[in-house]
């Protein structure tokens, strides 16, 4: 059985630059990635098809196509042909939360398959799979800190981000990424600075936070409570949200800070640290 991790994926900037008429935005956004997240299994013996499991199951029982099975689909038709596997889905993550979950699902699938058939992580078939699977799976396949341009899917691997505690935090409000969008004010408030991936972090914003708020006014709690925590070095959004997400200096003001929010709110709480995974070599501005 091939076991691959799909790690949640933050948000550290998110601006907006322009609607473009194809109907998506010009984006430019810091990716970054966690320790933590779902984990996709592939057994070649097993019936075909997909089981789901994990404490947010039930959010993909109603779904009779998810990104996973359309992630083997794109494979098979593009990478190397062969019959379904028996998939099992591991959901950790909250459903429609701004971290990627399908996003990092459907990547996951695509290396999980890449090594079932000995296809090297840097065929440029995978990168080709993922952006025809959705704009930010590009960034869940590359699986590290990255510059995202474009729609998300043209990418510039950052080094210099350290492995800060991380503590992310979901009110279990899931927010229409379509409706955020739809939202934004249409003004370009200004492109992500260079540098230091943190410092950029830092010098920047993310722009679907208005309109988030107007969807889902419990952000704002939740952002006022992870900045107000000793140690913060970011507090923030993450995507589209409803997922927000503080860094800390130390592992032990992160946990103080988990303890703090779970004995206020029943809210989803998870402990962990930025990381990164090998990636796979991905179209930057001067290829695109």
């Amino acid at each position: 059985m091939i076991v691959e991790a799909a790690p949640a994926k933050l948000n550290l900037a998110l601006h907006v630059r322009a609607r473009r008429a194809d109907g998506y935005h010009e984006l430019e956004t810091l990716f970054a990635f966690v320790a933590d997240g779902d984990v996709v299994t592939i057994d070649p013996t097993g019936a075909p098809g997909l089981t789901l499991t994990g404490p947010f199951a039930a959010g993909l029982s109603g779904e009779g196509d998810n990104l996973v099975l359309r992630a083997e689909r794109l494979f098979r038709a593009r990478v190397v042909d062969g019959r379904p596997m028996a998939i099992l889905l591991d959901k950790r993550l909250p459903v429609a939360s701004g971290i990627g979950g399908g996003s990092a699902d459907a990547a996951a699938t695509l290396r999980a398959l890449a090594r079932l058939e000995g296809v090297a992580i840097d065929d440029p078939r995978l990168f080709g799979c993922a952006e025809a699977l959705g704009s930010d799976v590009p960034a869940c396949l590359l699986g590290k800190t990255a510059l995202g341009r474009g729609r998300g899917e043209l990418l510039l691997p950052l080094d210099g981000l350290a492995a800060l505690p991380a503590l992310l935090i979901n009110p279990g409000v899931a927010v229409s990424t379509a409706a955020v969008f739809a939202r934004w004010d249409g003004i370009d408030r200004g492109p992500i600075g260079q540098g230091d991936p943190l410092a950029a972090a830092l010098a920047g914003r993310n722009d679907l936070e208005p309109p988030a708020l107007a969807l889902a006014p419990v952000i704002a709690e939740i952002l006022a409570l992870l900045a107000a925590q000793p140690g913060v070095r970011l507090a923030r959004m993450s995507g589209s949200g409803a997922t927000c997400f503080a860094l800390f200096d130390t592992a032990d003001q992160r946990a103080a800070a988990a303890a703090r929010v779970r004995a206020a709110h029943p809210w989803w709480c998870l402990e962990t640290v930025l990381a990164g995974q090998p990636g796979v070599p991905c179209r930057d501005q001067a290829a695109a």
